[in-house]
């Protein structure tokens, strides 16, 4: 068996005490042990943080991604009209947009998997005397299913209710509650355009029927979105509504680049763009939250450095008449630096893998360790969920890791450095 370097046994000595009776030897182990601990527990809080919070946003994305679509292709308000949508008849008016030809075009991508067209406003909906603010979407209901899972969180009634002319309405069900209304009640529609008449502007309203009532367990989408045909949204709000094309592609995650290919073969007034645009403020805040944690969890292996560097400087000041006789013995300064910065990088080493393994089995388990103590951690009549969603990435996990490292060896220099400039002839003058 190979003999390790005697630089390494020697900081393998100086990190842990050999003999129970040296009592200086093991208050410098356990300042050891001590500087090893907090960096283990620096990486573990710092893994499982950045874990949940990883969680939280894959649990919001993918319950965004149930009502919205991976790709949008949009139209100037000035190209647009009361159209009909693909593979349909029966509209009352044209648009410059020929929006079967776009569908075609962008079907041509493999990536792209289904398309459907909507018809986006905003209006005002009351029941009573209760009155909220919506997003109106006007759907295809057989074109809606390739595009989003909306369908499938139906809490009551069905989308196949839509029908041209029937004017029904499937509504989210916060906003349900809001109106205080339930299933075949009536809303009324106030279209923000009204018709000039003689008498002036008078508002543009409209009966509808509530035929459906879905909870996607987005709470923006449940409090502030309905459901209407396609040709009712384009007879209601005329000009005054935004139409367009919604996509679906094989991955989500790789919609920007779809998006990205795709405005390079769509006409030049046609705009597309991807989910992470449209909800960009949402993703921008939880990024900068994320890097806020980082930078502020970080500062706990940045203290047990420190606690490394006076725990490095104690043992130099102990070990000064060891490093004299080694240096007697021949050993140059660059190999008593190597010592302490071996002993030092060794307590960070494993510390950090304690860490790693303690915070990933931590972050992948805090749902269950929670509940085995009896604690519910989230109210689900707050965050409409009853676990903790965690997300534990390798890359953050390496980053983390590597980290630490980096910590460790940086705060090894300066005592490393003093060791190897102690005097032998004065280190030993008082022994």
């Amino acid at each position: 068996m190979a003999k390790l370097p005697y630089e390494l046994q020697v900081a393998l000595r100086y990190t842990r005490a050999r003999r129970r009776n040296d009592r200086r030897n093991r208050f410098v182990s356990f300042m050891s042990m001590a500087s090893m601990a907090g960096i283990a527990l620096g990486v573990a809080a710092l893994i499982v943080v950045l874990s949940v919070m990883n969680g939280f946003q894959k649990e919001v994305r993918d319950r965004m991604l149930g009502v919205v679509s991976h790709i949008e292709v949009l139209a100037p308000p000035e190209l647009t009209g009361a159209n009909a949508p693909p593979g349909s008849s029966g509209s009352s008016a044209s648009s410059s947009v020929n929006w079967d030809a776009v569908l075609k075009t962008a079907k041509e991508d493999p990536r792209v998997v289904a398309g459907a067209p909507y018809v986006l406003s905003q209006a005002m909906l009351t029941s009573g005397d209760s009155v909220q603010g919506a997003i109106i979407r006007g759907i295809v209901p057989a074109a809606e299913a390739g595009v989003d899972d909306i369908g499938k969180k139906m809490a009551a009634g069905s989308l196949d209710t839509l029908t041209p002319g029937d004017f029904n309405v499937a509504i989210g069900i916060d906003l349900a509650r809001a109106l205080r209304v339930r299933m075949g009640d009536k809303i009324v529609l106030i279209a923000p355009q009204g018709n000039i008449t003689p008498a002036g502007m008078v508002p543009r309203l409209k009966q509808f029927t509530v035929t459906g009532v879905f909870e996607s367990g987005h709470f923006e989408y449940d409090s502030g979105l309905a459901l209407i045909a396609y040709q009712d949204a384009q007879r209601l709000f005329r000009s005054s509504s935004q139409e367009g094309l919604r996509l679906k592609t094989i991955d989500a995650l790789e919609a920007y680049k779809v998006a990205a290919d795709l405005m390079a073969r769509l006409p030049p007034n046609l705009i597309a763009r991807d989910w992470g645009q449209i909800n960009r403020n949402w993703f921008s805040a939880v990024q900068v939250e994320k890097r806020m944690m980082f930078i502020i969890l970080t500062l706990i292996i940045a203290v047990a450095a420190f606690n490394l560097v006076s725990s490095l400087v104690m043992t130099v000041t102990e070990k000064q008449s060891d490093i004299a006789i080694l240096r007697t013995l021949g050993a140059s300064p660059r190999s008593i630096m190597g010592i302490f910065m071996l002993q030092g990088g060794l307590v960070g080493i494993i510390g950090s893998i304690i860490g790693v393994v303690g915070g990933t089995l931590l972050a992948e388990n805090v749902d269950a360790v929670y509940s085995a103590l009896g604690l519910q951690l989230i109210p689900k009549g707050v965050y409409f969920i009853d676990y903790l969603p965690t997300d534990t990435r390798p890359h953050d996990v390496a980053m983390i890791g590597v980290t630490a490292l980096v910590l460790s060896v940086l705060a090894t220099i300066y005592p490393s450095w003093s060791a190897s400039r102690v005097n032998p002839a004065e280190a030993l003058r008082y022994e």
